[in-house]
């Protein structure tokens, strides 16, 4: 089957330029929930799998079209997996009675949260399960995860969220130091997207 125009479920513009680098070498007109005035999809659920998996469906359902969700999120081992699935939420406060994603607070509240729970083992790992729905089949699912640690400083402006305080394994520097081909490379959106790419692309060409 081949894949000319593919929905993204989100509204995150990192994300959806992240994924349209991706895919841009097989020609799908990559196009986000935003330009199409999808709405935002609550998340309901309490794993990547169930999250994607509702965005995915209830996208691909209202539109008509191939719809690619992703739910991810950072697991931080001292403080039980959290943020984890809330990794978005963990980011809101409330301004004028609406919700506003800071991640520059989040990321300062995490290394606070760390730094109080005495624990000096700050391991994590970033992970990410695509959902792709086409109309009348199946939903399908694609996971990735990469293993690292937070740092006790902010350090990079590249890429988003809680990149700046992640060093992943093997390396000497966050993923805010990582330009989009070397994050692509390593990172858990990069993994689940090859797999993704191998199935859903590869297979047909």
């Amino acid at each position: 089957m081949k894949i000319n125009e593919l929905v993204i479920a989100s509204h995150n513009q990192g994300k959806i330029d992240e994924i349209k680098k991706m895919l841009a070498p097989y020609g799908v007109a990559v196009v986000s929930a935003r330009e199409l005035n999808l709405p935002d999809v609550e998340e309901t659920g309490t794993t990547f799998q169930e999250n994607a998996g509702l965005k995915a469906v209830q996208l691909s359902d209202i539109s008509g079209k191939p719809c690619l969700a992703d739910d991810s999120g950072l697991c931080v081992d001292a403080l039980g997996g959290r943020p984890g699935v809330y990794s978005a939420r963990y980011a809101e406060h409330m301004v004028d009675g609406k919700p506003v994603r800071d991640f520059d607070k989040a990321m300062d509240r995490l290394i606070g949260e760390l730094k109080q729970s005495g624990n000096p083992d700050w391991s994590a790992h970033f992970s990410c399960v695509l959902a792709f729905k086409v109309p009348g089949q199946e939903c399908r699912f694609f996971e990735g995860r990469v293993e690292g640690k937070i740092v006790p400083e902010r350090s990079g402006d590249l890429g988003f969220g809680f990149d700046p305080v992640f060093m992943p394994d093997g390396f000497d520097k966050t993923f805010g130091h990582f330009s989009k081909d070397e994050k692509a490379a390593v990172s858990h959106r990069g993994r689940a997207f090859a797999q993704f790419i191998k199935e859903v692309f590869d297979t047909a060409q």
